[in-house]
């Protein structure tokens, strides 16, 4: 396990939050179900291992519901990716939410085990949803393992009682 630490996003985290999304999303902003999120202005939290930041997760809570919006570790298996989730989901059930959901893409096995692993079921398909992604930013045809990149899957956990 790795030693780090994690705190909520501030004011002063916008800019490299901007950058750190363009690097690992292609863009300064998320595309997911039909949203074009801009992660900078969203709530999130940031994971920090001997002062220098490796992690990050948004979200973004309406009525009942918690979506993580992106969640990314520069440091995979080690922990980083569930002290965010855990952060958020501490957040959301002390916002009184009853869900928190997120969707990732087909190709993303890395992501689809990491969820279900930490409780997270699959709900939904958005059969050729990355095409509307596609007409906003560069998203390649092709995603990881060669898998045809078109379609996101929602996941979702119940929170509370």
């Amino acid at each position: 396990m790795s030693d780090f630490r994690v705190r909520p996003v501030d004011s002063d985290d916008a800019e490299w939050i901007a950058q750190f999304i363009a690097e690992r999303w292609g863009a300064e902003f998320v595309v997911a179900h039909y949203e074009v999120y801009h992660c900078r202005d969203l709530p999130g939290f940031v994971a920090i291992e001997q002062e220098e930041k490796v992690g990050l997760v948004t979200y973004a809570i309406a009525g009942d519901d918690c979506e993580v919006v992106s969640l990314d570790s520069l440091r995979p298996s080690v922990g980083i990716g569930t002290g965010l989730i855990d952060a958020v989901k501490a957040e959301a059930v002390e916002s009184g939410c009853k869900r928190l959901w997120l969707v990732t893409t087909n190709d993303n096995m890395n992501a689809l085990r990491f969820y279900q692993k930490r409780g997270f079921v699959l709900v939904k398909i958005n059969r050729n949803a990355i095409e509307f992604a596609r007409n906003l930013k560069p998203v390649p045809l092709i995603g990881a393992e060669s898998i045809p990149l078109r379609d996101e899957i929602e996941l979702e956990m119940m929170l509370g009682d």
